[in-house]
């Protein structure tokens, strides 16, 4: 099965619609799917619940998405680097349900393997437990999470085949596997493309089983959040 469309709007035409959970791959912004963040931009689609592990930085990435207010709720592990998000919430105009890392990625992979719900002493005692429930597993407190399974998820690959086989660059894999698997329908940028068949599958990061559509962008900007470099 070919799954790869000629454009990142084409990609997103008919899947995407006011209200849905998004799910985005990333981290600050290594491996975010760029392209089709501004696809997702130019639908101008509206309320939506964004899970991501952060939100960008003003003017890229997710922030795109802030500036045009397009994101009603981030469920997010980490505000820090972009002005825009923390005045927003400040302001009360945006929803913020702020989650542990670790608990986040989990929520994304137990919603990609089917699991409803899991206990994590992370978050016990403190504000991210409010409302929840709380059992106790051998003298030990633990609070009930409810997986994550986005209507649309974004990725970003660094190879595809044809049938949707992934291969991440290095580093840049960070929630992008987790964020495919818990996705109803799982749209993925990538750099190149090949034909299904040729990688190994020993190689392979992600069966092609999570992922719908293909988009190919040859090349990204690939920002950097802060460079620092030392003095002369």
């Amino acid at each position: 099965m070919d799954k790869v469309y000629q454009s990142a709007s084409l990609a997103l035409k008919d899947i995407v619609a006011d209200g849905q959970m998004i799910g985005v791959g990333g981290f600050g912004l290594c491996g975010i799917p760029e392209a089709l963040i501004a696809a997702l931009r130019d639908t101008g689609v509206q309320n939506l619940t964004c899970v991501s592990n952060n939100a960008g930085v003003d003017g890229f990435g997710l922030g795109q998405l802030l500036a045009t207010r397009q994101i009603k709720k981030m469920i997010a592990s980490y505000v820090g680097e972009n002005k825009e998000f923390e005045r927003q919430y400040l302001s009360g105009e945006l929803e913020l349900e702020f989650t542990p890392q670790g608990t986040l990625a989990e929520k994304l992979r137990a919603g990609g393997a089917g699991i409803p719900a899991f206990f994590t002493r992370t978050g016990v005692g403190t504000l991210v437990a409010e409302g929840k429930e709380i059992r106790e597993f051998d003298g030990h407190q633990y609070v009930m999470e409810r997986s994550l399974t986005p209507d649309v998820s974004l990725v970003k690959a660094y190879i595809a085949d044809r049938s949707g086989n992934l291969i991440f660059n290095k580093t840049a894999r960070n929630f992008n596997p987790n964020v495919a698997m818990a996705g109803k329908i799982t749209v993925v940028e990538v750099e190149k493309i090949v034909e299904t068949g040729e990688l190994d599958p020993d190689q392979i990061h992600l069966p092609g089983i999570y992922v719908h559509r293909i988009v190919l962008n040859e090349n990204p900007e690939k920002r950097i959040e802060q460079r620092t470099v030392r003095q002369a």
